[in-house]
């Protein structure tokens, strides 16, 4: 269950998850909205003790959590592709990652508490804007002091998206908590007995700009030796009003293949004008397929248009 504005509440401290490994307590909705409003509040005051934005504390003292002897590795976020995100659709990429602990910490425990996320800005614990996933890392210990990890990153574009300044690289942060039978709505909580520890730019993933290419080659049929006109459009996903627009000014290759064929050619590049449009002319020949291919950009992926068949006369 997706429970962020609780989080968000608190001091804008990270939207954070829970930790589920088999055999063990899964966090379930019904506890979502607490659970990280748990984490941001440990967040808070674990930062606040350490004297910096990201924590830096090492040993538990009254009113500040301990450090836990653990660290992530081997993180890695949409299999090392980039994220492509429309206006519309919820977008899950994949996370995978290595845990390695001392053997006193039991991230089997059921208020452990760990995931890693994707944020934009100077530090994890100074983000500009948080990605995180629906549900809870799932961990499979293999020893006593490692675990590999698998989680989500969950991109809903309405909710998550704050324009078109997240079309950019991101860096992962993680996380673990141990609130060793704490209660973080305690005021009287005892902040020495919780253990915490982050870890910042464990691994990087871009976010880009959904992208649309259409092609319409016309007259069809047409005499061979006679004018095709090819017309197209390039549009991307812009995020600050959640509509389609044409992306301008951008090179993109009209190219054929033979009906025979498996293999288009570059007939020649091509600009869209100020509107995304594409249009231009070539002599028919055979019988084939016309399509536009965009290479794509650092914001936007790339694109191929399905082929429009022309039939030559």
């Amino acid at each position: 269950m997706r429970i962020r504005a609780t989080v968000a509440a608190v001091s804008g401290a990270l939207a954070l998850s829970a930790l589920a490994v088999p055999g063990a307590h899964a966090v379930g909705s019904a506890d979502s909205g607490d659970r990280r409003a748990d984490v941001a509040k440990v967040q808070e005051i674990a930062r606040a003790a350490s004297g910096k934005t990201a924590y830096t504390g090492s040993t538990g003292s009254e009113g500040e959590p301990y450090a836990i002897d653990l660290s992530f590795s081997n993180v890695k976020v949409n299999n090392g592709a980039p994220i492509v995100v429309g206006i519309a659709n919820k977008v899950t990429a994949p996370v995978t990652f290595t845990v390695k602990h001392d053997a006193s910490v039991d991230i089997t425990a059921d208020d452990f508490l760990m995931d890693v996320e994707l944020y934009r800005g100077s530090s994890y614990g100074n983000w500009d804007n948080l990605l995180v996933g629906d549900d809870w890392p799932v961990c499979t210990e293999t020893s006593a002091t490692t675990a590999n990890c698998k989680a989500t990153i969950d991109v809903y574009p309405d909710f998550d998206l704050v324009g078109n300044a997240d079309a950019t690289t991101w860096k992962a942060g993680g996380y673990a908590i141990a609130l060793n039978g704490v209660d973080p709505d305690d005021e009287n909580a005892d902040w020495s007995q919780v253990g915490y520890v982050e870890q910042d730019a464990l691994t990087t993933s871009k976010l880009q700009r959904y992208s649309k290419l259409t092609v319409n080659a016309a007259p069809e049929p047409v005499k061979k030796g006679k004018t095709v006109t090819v017309t197209g459009k390039l549009t991307r996903a812009n995020w600050d009003d959640l509509a389609y627009h044409g992306y301008t000014l951008q090179s993109v290759q009209l190219q054929f293949r033979k009906k025979t064929s498996t293999t288009y050619t570059t007939v020649k590049t091509v600009k869209t004008d100020s509107s995304g449009n594409l249009k231009t002319t070539t002599t028919a020949t055979v019988d084939g397929y016309f399509r536009y291919n965009f290479a794509g950009t650092s914001t936007t992926p790339a694109v191929k248009a399905t082929g429009d068949y022309v039939d030559v006369q």
